[in-house]
């Protein structure tokens, strides 16, 4: 059951309120479920959710026996569902893991500490180890400080950076080399929707891989939830009792995720499964990005390896057909190639200008090509080494990794203190 706490606003009570509106407790039928909006009994619901992740984990080879597996917790809806379903799917079907919950601390009064009870709840209901990492503790901030030095705008650049750093540094305190998260179907979507607005097409190939990270990386990440909707993700937790933290960060509404949100939700409302549809579309953009490809569910069976950033060309769950669109692919690249070929032939004549001359005569100049990115000119430009930071050692393809180069110019502004 949630837990509301001092900071809950009355818009995010009145989403949940909005969601379990739909559950008849005197016939227990839940009144939605993924795209379909189907009704089912309470207890058919829950059979279907967990199974759903279960296909998704299994075509998807997420993991392997005896692996131990850190799951990111925040005492959030997202991670307690995650914890509640892969310990009831680790000893449903034998997976043979070892679960540890791992929290970060990121230094907010009022919404961090209260989570992290729940947090802590949580690690006793299920049983599992937990590990707490704080900011403090890594980078010598916290958030609250971090703001009241930047302010607001901004600050969830910052938060983001640390905050993927501090699992993986957390991972490797407790000797882990998987770490899960709760992100959902919405989560995704939104993030694609987020890279599609700000043009980054390579970011958008790692935001849609159900895996990052091999076994050349000191830690790999997986989203077993990629295909849930956030609605399943509630209903489930309602149905189950879950005991979880609902408040909002204080920091979040200055973050642009939420303009993407606020379109997918209205999006949602026109087209039920308007939410798998932008995910699968972000999964086949991906692919045309050169080098990258990416990751989804394997629903026909197929093995799905791990590389480094993304996984093979399958049709994940998003897709109504849950087939493979590997053709179409495959005659948009050779139609590339061929059109490459013939290029030498062609004259852009938005490219060229006519200077009269004397004598009638004229020539052709030529406009230099304007580019967003002038470093990289065609697609076959070079490409980032993964290496690490010289100074925290963390992986990065620069000398100096981002999180370093955010707390430089931190120091740099902290205010001195008064002897």
């Amino acid at each position: 059951m949630a837990q509301d706490g001092s900071l809950l606003t009355k818009k995010k009570i009145s989403k949940e309120k909005e969601i379990l509106a739909g559950a008849d407790k005197k016939r227990r039928i839940v009144d939605f479920t993924g795209s379909t909006g189907q009704r089912y009994l309470r207890t058919c619901f829950i059979q279907i959710f967990e199974d759903e992740v279960h296909h998704t984990i299994t075509s998807s080879q997420l993991f392997h026996p005896g692996e131990k597996v850190a799951i990111g917790a925040s005492g959030g809806k997202d991670s307690t569902v995650l914890a509640s379903v892969l310990k009831t799917l680790n000893e449903r079907h034998g997976y043979g893991l070892d679960l540890v919950l791992l929290s970060i601390d990121e230094g907010i009064k009022g919404y961090r500490d209260d989570s992290l009870e729940t947090v802590k709840r949580n690690a006793a209901q299920y049983e599992m180890p937990l590990k707490v990492v704080g900011y403090d503790e890594l980078y010598g901030w916290t958030m609250d400080q971090v703001v009241e030095t930047i302010g607001k705008k901004g600050n969830c650049t910052y938060c983001g950076v640390f905050r993927r750093q501090a699992l993986d540094r957390g991972a490797k305190m407790l000797g882990i080399k998987h770490v899960v998260t709760g992100h959902n179907a919405d989560d995704v979507a939104e993030t694609v929707l987020m890279n599609l607005l700000r043009g980054d097409m390579a970011r958008l190939s790692r935001s849609t891989s159900i895996v990052t990270g091999d076994d050349r990386s000191e830690v790999k990440r997986s989203k077993p939830l990629k295909y849930s909707y956030e609605k399943e993700i509630v209903l489930y937790a309602h149905h189950k009792k879950l005991d979880y933290f609902s408040t909002e960060c204080i920091y979040s509404p200055e973050a642009f995720r939420g303009s993407a949100r606020s379109l997918i939700k209205q999006l949602e409302r026109v087209r039920p499964s308007a939410i798998l549809d932008i995910v699968r579309s972000g999964e086949d953009m991906a692919r045309l990005v050169p080098g990258e490809s990416a990751s989804s569910c394997a629903c026909k069976g197929q093995k799905a390896p791990v590389p480094a950033i993304s996984e093979d060309d399958i049709a994940g769950c998003g897709s109504q057909s849950g087939g493979a669109p590997g053709g179409e692919m495959a005659a948009m690249d050779k139609q590339l190639r061929e059109n490459e070929e013939h290029a030498g032939l062609e004259i852009d004549v938005t490219k060229k200008i006519f200077e009269n001359r004397q004598g009638g005569k004229g020539t052709l100049k030529e406009i230099p090509t304007r580019s967003g990115n002038p470093a990289s000119k065609g697609s076959n430009g070079p490409r980032q080494v993964l290496g690490n930071c010289k100074r925290c050692g963390y992986m990065s393809s620069q000398d100096i990794c981002q999180a370093c180069t955010l707390l430089e110019g931190l120091n740099k502004n902290r205010p001195q203190i008064q002897l």
